[in-house]
């Protein structure tokens, strides 16, 4: 039978309630396997698993049970072990990467921003901020709308001028909210973003974090800002620069 692994956390962790159901239908029962100081969150895997509402919910909600009591590093869903000491020789081998991470996330959580443009909005900022794109608008306006080589030539300019926007947007947000957060992590990049970073922050220092975002929502009225969490730190289990939450599974766990 394959493990499931929900997170992973110290073996002095206070214990779990008990019969806590996990992802499966019916849920599989959750348990927990030790290995030094280290332990780890488990339930058998169900057959055939795939994203659906309520296995992510009971994913979801298994690293809040755990969480309460304690830092957990979290698995990314479907993360799975060919078997339980598949599991506990993960732990042993990576022990001291594991008791550090969960010393480092102690009483921190992750929010994950993301941005966009608003595209009316960008685009009269582009407009005032560019005299050579406004002329070239007006003298199109007074022809009558300009020959075909003015028109596209006129849309290059503006679409230069809205990426050289979004790289400047992108690097203001990342500036005015990193001093508030303890790490951050680059997503992967879309071309519906402008940004997608999660910031590691204090647990007691959310609130600060939160009016920081205000204050950048606030200060560009053009930009779009997303914010969800608190959620446990998937993208810090690994030190250094991370993949954002549900890119990928869990350190040495196999994913299915």
């Amino acid at each position: 039978m394959s493990t499931y692994v929900y997170g992973i956390t110290a073996s002095s962790h206070p214990a779990l309630p008990k019969d806590m159901g996990g992802v499966g239908d019916p849920p599989r029962k959750v348990r927990v396997l030790e290995e030094g100081e280290l332990a780890a969150v488990v339930s058998d895997a169900p057959e055939g698993l795939r994203p659906k509402r309520k296995d992510l919910l009971a994913h979801q909600n298994v690293l809040a049970e755990t969480g309460a009591g304690g830092v957990v590093l979290p698995m990314r869903f479907g993360s799975v072990a060919p078997d339980d000491d598949r599991v506990t020789g993960v732990l042993a081998e990576r022990a001291d990467h594991y008791k550090e991470r969960l010393q480092a996330l102690d009483g921190k959580v992750e929010y994950n921003v993301k941005a966009t443009h608003q595209e009316e909005a960008v685009l009269h900022r582009v407009m005032s901020e560019n005299p050579e794109i406004r002329a070239m608008t007006e003298a199109n306006r007074q022809s009558g709308g300009g020959s075909y080589e003015q028109r596209l030539r006129l849309g290059e300019m503006v679409v230069a001028a809205v990426k050289e926007r979004e790289a400047e947007d992108a690097a203001e947000v990342q500036s005015a909210l990193e001093p508030v957060a303890a790490a951050v992590s680059v997503g992967p990049e879309s071309s519906g973003w402008l940004v997608n970073l999660s910031f590691l922050v204090e647990r007691d220092s959310a609130e600060s974090f939160l009016a920081e975002v205000e204050q950048v929502r606030k200060g560009h009225p053009h930009i779009e800002l997303r914010v969800n969490g608190p959620l446990p730190p998937y993208s810090f289990v690994e030190p250094g620069p991370a993949e954002h939450a549900g890119s990928a599974a869990g350190p040495g766990i196999a994913q299915e």
